[in-house]
C-alpha cells in the first residue's frame, strides 16, 4: 500500500502542467484531505457547506460523488441547506448552538462539515466550531485548511481539478491503494 502523500505527487504529476500549481501545496493537500478520507472510511456523514458564490460547485459535488457512473459504495454527503433550509438566516452563536446540537442528534455525531468558501463568510461559522471539519478556505489561514485566493481568476478550475483529484484519492483509499492513515 503505498503512502498517501507519495502518491498525491505522482498523480499530481501524473495530470502534467494543469496541476503543477498544486505540488507546491501538496503537503496542506494531503494532510487535510488524508483526515477528510479517514472519516468518510470510517463511516461518517459529509455535510457540504459552501458560501453563496460556491453553490455551484456544491451541486456539482452533490451531483458528482455518488454519480451511477462511478463504481464504487455510495457515500452519505448532504448539504447543510437539505438539513436546515433557513441556514442563511441564522444569526448569532445560540442558533448555530442550536442547529448544530440538531445535527449532532440527528447523525449521532458520525459526521464532518466540508467548508469551501471565503473564511470570513458567516456560513463557515458551524464548521469552525468543529475540529474535524475539512476547508477549502479561500483567504484565511486556518487548521486543517487548504487554502486558496479567492481572487484568483483561475479559481474555478482549480476547485474542478481539486475536487476531481479528492475523488480520484478517495477511489484510491476505498480500494487499499494508499494508505491515509500515515
Amino acid at each position: 500500500m503505498q503512502d498517501f502523500a507519495q502518491w498525491s505527487l505522482d498523480a499530481i504529476r501524473e495530470e502534467g502542467g494543469s496541476l503543477s500549481w498544486l505540488e507546491e501545496q501538496r503537503f496542506d493537500w494531503t494532510t487535510t484531505t488524508a483526515q477528510a478520507l479517514e472519516q468518510i472510511l470510517s463511516g461518517k456523514t459529509i455535510i457540504l457547506i459552501t458560501d453563496e458564490k460556491r453553490k455551484w460547485f456544491e451541486s456539482y459535488i452533490l451531483s458528482s460523488l455518488n454519480n451511477s457512473l462511478i463504481d464504487r459504495p455510495l457515500l452519505p454527503i448532504v448539504s447543510v441547506d437539505s438539513i436546515y433550509p433557513h441556514y442563511n438566516s441564522i444569526n448569532g452563536g445560540e442558533m448555530i448552538d442550536i442547529l448544530d446540537d440538531m445535527i449532532s442528534l440527528s447523525y449521532k455525531d458520525d459526521y464532518f462539515f466540508w467548508y469551501i468558501g471565503r473564511g470570513d463568510n458567516k456560513r463557515a461559522d458551524i464548521a469552525k466550531r468543529r475540529d474535524n471539519s475539512n476547508f477549502w478556505i479561500f483567504d484565511e489561514d486556518f487548521h486543517n485548511s487548504f487554502k486558496l485566493k479567492s481572487y484568483d481568476p483561475f479559481l474555478d478550475i482549480k476547485l474542478l481539478q481539486l475536487f476531481r483529484l479528492f475523488n480520484a484519492s478517495l477511489n484510491a483509499a476505498m480500494y487499499g491503494e494508499v494508505d491515509v492513515s500515515s
